[in-house]
């Protein structure tokens, strides 16, 4: 059943966590970066907190990240100490046997497409890769492949998918009215 609360952490965790690393690398504004990974962080926590598919992709982005590392600034730093304390004070999830194979196969997705994202050798290859990769689509297949054998439920994934939106239209807002 649709969540809307959940929806929207999803939704306004990819937006912020969009405007804190843009503000970050193109304005070198680490003070509002750390404000926006912040609050990235609580929405972050609070999707897991109440969801144990949100706990399962958002583990496997952090843990992803930074075994690609991509963790690079102070404002990664706040974000991730914002989401687990957050996540801490909210409550964990029980994680069983198959969430941690979840866990494991989202991070697989996540290593990936930060492997390929901003990756020219990658890009030089074909379009189809730099588009791949530019809009980190491994992850997405990854979920959906894990709805399809039941490990994740469909919401989840349409959840992801607001991330995922939010995100891009953070971009845009950026890159238009920010820049």
């Amino acid at each position: 059943m649709f969540n809307i609360s959940l929806a929207l952490s999803y939704f306004f965790s990819g937006f912020f966590m969009k405007l804190s690393d843009d503000e970050y690398d193109e304005k070198s504004n680490k003070s509002i970066a750390i404000v926006l990974g912040i609050v990235c962080g609580l929405f972050t926590a609070y999707a897991c907190s109440i969801d144990l598919d949100a706990a399962c992709i958002f583990i496997a982005i952090l843990v992803g990240n930074i075994l690609a590392l991509k963790v690079d600034g102070i404002h990664h730093i706040a974000t991730m100490a914002s989401f687990i304390i957050a996540f801490l004070f909210l409550g964990l999830q029980s994680f069983t046997y198959l969430s941690i194979i979840t866990i494991i196969i989202c991070m697989i997705g996540a290593i990936i497409d930060e492997i390929g994202n901003d990756n020219e050798k990658i890009y030089s290859k074909s379009k189809f890769l730099e588009y791949f990769f530019d809009y980190r689509f491994a992850l997405k297949v990854v979920i959906l492949l894990l709805v399809l054998i039941g490990l994740l439920n469909i919401w989840s994934f349409i959840y992801f998918l607001c991330f995922e939106i939010a995100y891009e239209i953070a971009r845009v807002f950026f890159e238009k009215y920010i820049l």
